[in-house]
């Protein structure tokens, strides 16, 4: 974890009432943070708005929240962006979201270079528009050297599926003969995860206050600590973040064990 003390501490200068930088312990920071955004339609409802502004909105609190990891020096900050369920939206949003990704993903791509943030996807992109996937991979290809923060996104991505997808794959190499199906093990699982090579999130976040997991990063959250917020997504910030963060390491992470 590398961060610039001086511009943290310009990030979070407006100090609030009820959180400061100060409650938190740089050496103790998670090294993975993921993040169910959720409540942007409840957000705009509640104005009297389109569903399509809750999730532009939105675009302003990731933007925000990508710059806060990035300050705090995280390893990596994952976000759940668009479920394997979603495709039951309405045709009129979902098109409008895959559009939304592509704009601004191209719009964010100098913020990424600024930062020095490596892109990744969770999720399977192939059944996605084509311009969407172009948008994509030219994103994945011009953040490909960027030594900061891997910054990932879980788009078409469902943990049910990508076990399944990881099971279909060792079932071939076991047929092909290259692995002993009586061998396999967790670490075998993982390689054929999306998630491969990256660490397993010490925080899950959830917005808008639902205590569900929503079919997301099932194997990688296994002793994940988790932090539920009322909070709707475009409403979250640096401070929510903040917040989120001492509650995390106000906590004792056992793995299974016991307190000593």
């Amino acid at each position: 974890m590398q961060f610039d003390k001086a511009k943290l501490a310009a990030f979070y200068r407006d100090a609030l009432g009820d959180i400061s930088l100060d409650a938190l312990d740089m050496s103790r920071m998670p090294a993975h943070v993921s993040i169910i955004m959720d409540g942007n339609g409840r957000w705009a409802q509640a104005r009297g708005l389109e569903r399509s502004q809750g999730h532009l909105a939105g675009v302003a609190s990731l933007r925000e929240t990508v710059t806060t990891a990035v300050r705090l020096g995280l390893d990596v900050l994952s976000v759940y962006a668009f479920s394997t369920e979603n495709w039951n939206r309405s045709q009129k949003e979902v098109t409008f979201l895959m559009q939304l990704f592509a704009e601004t993903l191209l719009n964010e791509l100098p913020l990424f270079h600024q930062e020095q943030v490596k892109l990744r996807f969770f999720g399977d992109l192939e059944a996605l528009p084509q311009k969407t996937q172009e948008t994509f991979k030219q994103g994945l290809a011009e953040t490909a050297n960027n030594t900061g923060m891997v910054f990932a996104l879980a788009v078409n991505y469902g943990a049910r599926a990508e076990l399944a997808r990881a099971a279909a794959l060792l079932a071939a190499e076991a047929k092909a003969g290259s692995i002993d199906p009586a061998s396999i093990g967790p670490a075998d699982v993982e390689k054929y995860l999306y998630t491969a090579g990256l660490p397993d999130p010490d925080l899950l976040i959830r917005t808008s206050g639902e205590l569900r997991l929503s079919n997301y990063l099932l194997w990688q959250i296994a002793y994940s600590e988790m932090y539920v917020t009322p909070t709707l997504w475009p409403d979250f910030t640096r401070w929510d973040f903040l917040r989120a963060l001492v509650a995390f390491q106000a906590r004792e992470r056992r793995f299974g064990g016991v307190a000593s």
